[in-house]
């Protein structure tokens, strides 16, 4: 079966990603940072069903961090079939008050985490010439947002890196893919006011935000295929048509 390493994997879409997975039979590593008391719950529930997990603390935006938490995984699976590069922050500021200290952690947690942890597999993929990258973006990186910018500079540079990373690697058998997600019910919109979040509805012509689950079945294609690489799927209820 599988190994599957997710950043991210305590709260939101990665935390949907690695439950799923899991309980589809895969070996699932579930990385996190600050959020240990969830990744705990997510660990115990899963594996109280018979379920294999594990949790692995490590902050992505830290270079060497990746590498220790690649090298573990590999020394105890031997190999890692499937990253996904979900770790990611947000932030709504003004562009003329984004400081470099924001530009820093917005980049080095979103983009820099992506790029290093998928160069840390890709040895190991390459000499199995097999394996999936899968990198979660989002809607802004296609379309850029308000108030957004870091974030949406780090989304698009993300994007990038897919389309690129697919062309270098394709010849050792190995698909790099994006998932732009649109607005989806999860911690990182808990800002959004109630009229916020109807003015999305609105705007929206499946009239709804999208779950958690709606990109879960995404990843779980992107697994499966076999033919799909350098591509950006961004699931977002019509909300952006290009």
């Amino acid at each position: 079966m599988k190994t599957i390493l997710i950043t991210g994997a305590s709260r939101g879409i990665g935390r949907e990603i690695a439950i799923n997975l899991a309980k589809e039979g895969y070996k699932v590593i579930a990385n996190y940072n600050k959020s240990e008391k969830e990744a705990l719950k997510l660990q115990k529930e899963l594996q109280s069903e018979g379920f294999s997990i594990e949790i692995y603390k490590a902050d992505v935006s830290k270079t060497e961090e990746i590498k220790q938490m690649v090298e573990y995984v590999l020394n105890k699976y031997k190999n890692i079939d499937v990253l996904i590069n979900n770790a990611g922050i947000s932030d709504t500021k003004l562009f003329t008050d984004i400081t470099e200290e924001d530009w820093d952690k917005m980049i080095n947690t979103n983009l820099k985490s992506a790029f290093f942890a998928s160069q840390s597999v890709a040895s190991n993929m390459i000499h199995n010439k097999n394996g999936c990258i899968i990198n979660i973006s989002s809607v802004y990186g296609m379309v850029g947002g308000a108030c957004e910018v870091h974030y949406s500079v780090s989304k698009a540079g993300i994007d990038g890196l897919t389309k690129a990373l697919a062309k270098e690697l394709g010849p050792s058998n190995i698909r790099v893919n994006s998932i732009a997600p649109g607005a989806i019910n999860t911690d990182m919109n808990k800002n959004l006011t109630k009229e916020d979040i109807e003015e999305l509805k609105k705007e929206t012509p499946l009239g709804r935000m999208g779950e958690t689950k709606d990109i879960y079945k995404c990843v779980k294609w992107l697994i499966e295929d076999e033919y799909t690489t350098g591509q950006v799927i961004s699931p977002n209820g019509g909300w952006v048509i290009v």
